[in-house]
């Protein structure tokens, strides 16, 4: 089954993975402490403005709480400034996936993102009928396609880079690359996987 891009978020710990059928040419990069979608060395050049993005940043609140964000596109890093300002993460999810939208593409691709703290994680998705966003307690995935409501999933990775590969490795369909994360009270490690 082809579900596109997505996020699995739970308490402590997520993932996204990129799946594409039409630009398996990517990877991510750690890009100063952030994590970067973008395209492989020598891939065809594209002017698509939903190739190459942040998905996996740190936040640090002004409470002192580690946070990280994960999601398919540009809407992370204002979901990671708004809980940088102190916005709970349901309003700092909503807020940038209600103003942005879904994506403007033949698809109408859904944006997709989660929030993960030592002990919470909040997800969330825009699409064209619905704007979505829940807490929840235990691994769940949210997709661009077919599984595109929160839904439970079976994560049993406990490090950012085992979550990144175990996403990669699922069965749905195109994987291309993964992003991890792990939160806990001495901070955020994020992990990638390229699949080389």
């Amino acid at each position: 089954m082809y579900i596109g891009r997505f996020v699995v978020v739970g308490p402590g710990i997520g993932a996204y993975r990129v799946s594409s059928r039409s630009f398996p040419n990517r990877r991510v990069v750690d890009r100063d402490g952030t994590l970067t979608v973008g395209s492989t060395p020598g891939a065809p050049e594209t002017d698509n403005p939903y190739v190459s993005y942040n998905c996996a940043r740190r936040v640090a609140t002004p409470t002192g709480e580690p946070l990280a964000v994960l999601g398919n596109g540009s809407h992370v890093d204002p979901i990671a400034e708004k809980l940088e300002l102190g916005y709970p993460a349901r309003d700092a999810l909503a807020t940038p996936l209600l103003a942005l939208d879904f994506e403007k593409d033949d698809y109408d691709t859904p944006r997709v993102a989660g929030v993960i703290g030592a002990e919470t994680a909040t997800i969330g998705t825009v699409r064209r009928d619905a704007l979505l966003v829940e807490a929840v307690e235990s691994p769940t995935l949210v997709a661009t396609y077919e599984r595109d409501a929160p839904g439970a999933y079976d994560l049993e990775a406990t490090d950012a880079g085992a979550a990144a590969s175990e996403v990669l490795d699922d069965d749905f369909e195109h994987p291309v690359c993964a992003a991890g994360a792990t939160v806990d009270d001495d901070g955020v490690s994020l992990a990638f996987d390229n699949g080389e």
